[in-house]
C-alpha cells in the first residue's frame, strides 16, 4: 500500500553512519540505564503511541521510535553521536533532530515550517518542546505554558506586555499562538493571516468595514497607529493624541494657534478640543464612517 504525501512513512529521518549501522535493542535495555527519563516519559502521549513513527516494523518501539536504533550507543555510551539526542550539545545536527520529529508531526499547522523564520534561524523542535515530560497542559512544551515558552527568546515582547496598555495576554484571555503560528506562515512575523488587518479583524470586526468614508492609514495597516503587543499610550497607540494625528495632519481647518503647548491638557490654557480623546472628541469614527456626513469621520 502506497503512502500519501503527508504520511509519516514518506519522510525518512536523517541518520549518521553509526546510527544507520546500529540495530534495535528494545525499550527494556534503554530503561535499565535511563530510569529517571523513563519515569518522566511514561505518562506522556509519546509513551502511549510507541509505534506511530514506524508501524510497519514492530521492532521499533518506545525510546527507539525517536532516538533510533540503540546498539551502537549501548556499546559506547560516552559517544553521543551513536544515537539521536535532542539537545544542542549532542552529536546530532538540528536538521537530523527535526527530521525525526517530522516523521509524525508533518502537515497541518507545520505545513509552512520549511523556510519559516524559526526554521531559517536553526531552531529545533526541542528548543520549544520537551517530548520527555508533561510540563504543560498540551503540546509537551518546555515551560508550563505557551507564553512562557515564547518569552524564552522574545524578551522584548515580554516587556511590551507589561506596559500600561496591552493585549490581554497577561490576564490569560489570549496567547501568543492566537495571533502567531510558531511553526510557520506566509508572513515574516508568523501571523495567522495574510495581512495584519485580516488578523486584527478576527476580533475587531466592527473595524472591518467596508465604509463609505475610509481612513487611508487604517485601510493600509492597523500598525500605522497601534502597537501589536503593548504601549504606554491608551488603546495601544504608537504615540499620544494629538501628536499621533499630527504625524499626518497639519492645522488645516483649525485655528493656527490651536495646537500649542499651552493648549494641551497639562498646559496653562487647556483647550477642550485637546482634552480627553483630543482629535477623536470630534472625529469619533476615526476607523471609518458610513454616515452621509461622515467625510471627516464626525459621525
Amino acid at each position: 500500500m502506497s503512502c500519501s504525501p503527508l504520511s509519516p512513512l514518506s519522510l525518512k529521518p536523517e541518520l549518521n553512519k553509526a546510527q544507520i549501522q546500529a540495530h534495535y535493542v528494545g525499550e527494556s535495555v534503554c530503561s535499565s540505564c535511563h530510569e529517571l527519563e523513563t519515569n518522566h516519559w511514561s505518562h506522556t502521549i509519546h509513551a502511549r503511541i510507541p509505534n506511530l513513527a514506524a508501524p510497519e516494523n514492530p521492532q521499533i518501539q518506545g525510546c527507539e521510535t525517536c532516538h533510533g536504533p540503540g546498539s551502537e550507543h549501548v556499546s559506547d555510551p560516552a559517544d553521543k553521536s551513536k544515537i539521536m539526542v535532542f539537545t544542542r550539545l549532542s552529536g546530532s545536527t538540528i536538521n537530523q533532530q527535526n527530521s525525526m520529529c517530522l516523521q509524525c508531526h508533518r502537515g497541518k499547522e507545520r505545513i509552512a515550517w520549511s523556510g519559516s523564520a524559526h526554521q531559517m534561524n536553526d531552531l529545533s523542535c526541542s528548543d520549544c518542546h520537551n517530548p520527555m515530560a508533561q510540563f504543560s497542559d498540551k503540546g509537551l512544551l518546555r515551560k508550563d505554558g505557551i507564553n512562557q515558552t515564547c518569552y524564552s527568546c522574545h524578551q522584548q515582547q515580554r516587556a511590551e506586555f507589561r506596559k500600561r496598555s496591552h493585549m490581554p495576554l497577561p490576564e490569560g484571555k489570549v496567547t501568543c499562538t492566537d495571533c502567531h503560528n510558531p511553526h510557520g506562515s506566509s508572513t515574516s512575523a508568523l501571523i495567522k493571516a495574510d495581512t495584519v488587518n485580516q488578523l486584527c479583524y478576527q476580533c475587531h470586526q466592527e473595524k472591518r468595514g467596508p465604509f463609505i468614508w475610509e481612513h487611508a492609514p487604517v485601510r493600509e495597516s492597523c500598525l500605522n497607529c497601534h502597537q501589536p503587543h503593548g504601549s504606554n499610550h491608551e488603546s495601544l497607540l504608537v504615540s499620544a493624541r494629538p501628536f499621533l494625528c499630527q504625524s499626518c495632519h497639519t492645522n488645516r481647518g483649525h485655528p493656527n494657534d490651536l495646537l500649542t503647548t499651552a493648549n494641551l491638557a497639562a498646559g496653562s490654557n487647556p483647550d477642550a478640543r485637546l482634552i480627553n480623546r483630543s482629535c477623536q472628541n470630534c472625529h469619533a469614527q476615526i476607523h471609518g464612517s458610513n454616515h452621509s456626513s461622515g467625510v471627516l469621520f464626525h459621525r
